[in-house]
């Protein structure tokens, strides 16, 4: 049964700076320590987008510094709150398309996973947050599913196409999200996203969809208030996808970085 780790929404600052308090750079890494510890054999690790908080220069190196000999093949991906042209200086070595967008095929023995940049720009408007999929990336997904050869389709995307009942997210979503949805349905994929940092999963338009929780910060069941920043203080997450033949299995594990397990133990 092969196996996939994936982590989303990192959200690495500079040193010395958090996020409502929390390092991302010290979560991020007790979420890959924690993942690589306990599946050493996992056929990949996704970054599903938002590696960064500013997209800075300064944000990859940091990021680009804990993953150096990272033991499994690394598929990242590029979210809203990234900028390619710092990421690419950075990761020079990033698979990207012929246009320059950060995507990538990797076939396994019953599945095809297909990584998509969802980041609308440059330019890059100021708090600008929702995705798109301009036509040469839709393009280059539809080849990359046609050409599956039988394997399914499994597609990540930071961005979801289709509404989470979230108000304050469903206002940023991915532009023209119908679209993606109809070409997923035709090709029979699932779709994995990130952005909302909360484990979700349902079926829009007849595509079996599942998002996973940031390694960071979480954002709280607010079905009412429209507001995108919120952000609550919860254990971070990974996802493990297990792909037996003719399956998709999606598994979230929340982590605690080693300093919060010691206090959780010594209060228990």
């Amino acid at each position: 049964m092969q196996k996939i780790l994936v982590m989303t929404d990192i959200h690495i600052v500079e040193a010395g700076r958090t996020i409502i308090g929390l390092d991302p750079l010290a979560r991020f890494r007790a979420a890959l320590d924690h993942a690589l510890a306990r599946h050493p054999d996992a056929a990949a690790l996704v970054l599903m987008g938002d590696l960064t908080h500013h997209g800075t220069p300064a944000q990859y190196a940091r990021l680009a510094g804990v993953l150096a000999g990272l033991p499994v093949p690394l598929l990242p991906m590029l979210g809203n709150h990234d900028r390619r042209e710092a990421f690419l200086a950075a990761f020079p070595q990033a698979p990207r398309t012929a246009e320059g967008h950060v995507q990538a095929v990797l076939d396994l023995p019953h599945h095809r996973l297909v990584t998509l940049d969802t980041l609308d720009g440059p330019p890059y408007p100021p708090d600008h947050h929702a995705g798109r999929l301009c036509a040469a990336r839709t393009a280059w997904l539809e080849a990359a599913l046609a050409g599956a050869g039988g394997r399914r389709g499994l597609v990540f995307a930071h961005h979801p196409p289709h509404p989470t009942g979230i108000p304050g997210m469903d206002a940023i979503p991915l532009a023209d999200g119908d679209a993606l949805l109809a070409l997923l349905s035709r090709h029979g994929a699932h779709l994995f996203c990130g952005h909302v940092h909360r484990t979700i999963s349902g079926s829009t338009a007849g595509v079996p969809w599942t998002m996973f929780k940031s390694t960071c910060h979480q954002g709280p069941l607010d079905l009412v208030t429209p507001d995108s920043s919120l952000a609550i203080d919860e254990p971070g997450a990974y996802g493990v996808i297990l792909l037996p033949p003719g399956a998709v299995i999606a598994h979230s594990e929340d982590v605690l970085p080693a300093a919060e397990i010691r206090r959780d133990r010594a209060e228990g």
